[in-house]
């Protein structure tokens, strides 16, 4: 069974997130929300590093300095081959400025004669507890569909199909999802390091 400590938290924003690891990991996390400086960075790994080490610092200020303070923070980027990786741990605001749906529009839009809708999708948990930090990949391949569907899920999850599947991840349950999902996969890679 996994063991949390009195202090761990699971840092996000995100309650689908939250549901999700919570899920996968078989446990209830103690959220908490807080604003996090997001640096502009395709490498999702670079993003989750700076995030849970600026969260630890802001976090263990509250706490009386005997206490063991462990941060979990989690981060997913999408991989899209025709733009070379782009928009990777951009996603989010790709998200919110132009909007997932229009994504296989816009690479249909490209004036190479072979049209490539491969992508990856790819989730870093970062963990850190002021001696440990480690980071936790999940990786999976997949393509971009000629339009968005589905309507379960969040953020891209209607213009992903992970390899082997014909659904998007928003026409997936939520137990279909969580069986091939790359969050899966880095949660169970901490979820091996918490039970050490």
């Amino acid at each position: 069974m996994l063991r949390l400590n009195n202090y761990m938290f699971f840092v996000t924003s995100n309650k689908n997130k939250l549901r999700e690891f919570e899920e996968i990991l078989g446990t209830k996390l103690e959220q908490i929300e807080i604003d996090l400086e997001e640096i502009q960075e395709i490498e999702v790994e670079k993003v989750v590093e700076h995030k849970v080490l600026e969260a630890y610092e802001r976090i263990r200020k509250s706490f009386d300095k005997a206490q063991d303070v462990s941060i979990i923070v989690e981060d997913t980027g999408l991989y899209i081959e025709a733009w070379n990786g782009f928009p990777g741990a951009l996603a989010k605001w790709v998200g919110k400025t132009i909007g997932f749906e229009k994504i296989p529009t816009m690479l249909k839009i490209r004036t190479s004669d072979v049209l490539t809708m491969s992508a990856y999708a790819k989730t870093i948990v970062g963990y850190y507890d002021g001696n440990h930090l480690e980071l936790f990949e999940g990786k999976i391949d997949g393509k971009i569909p000629e339009k968005a569907r589905g309507e379960s899920g969040f953020g891209w999850d209607p213009i992903f199909i992970p390899k082997g599947h014909e659904k998007t991840f928003a026409e997936m349950s939520g137990d279909e999802k969580n069986v091939v999902s790359m969050r899966r996969l880095a949660a169970e890679k901490l979820k091996k390091f918490l039970e050490r």
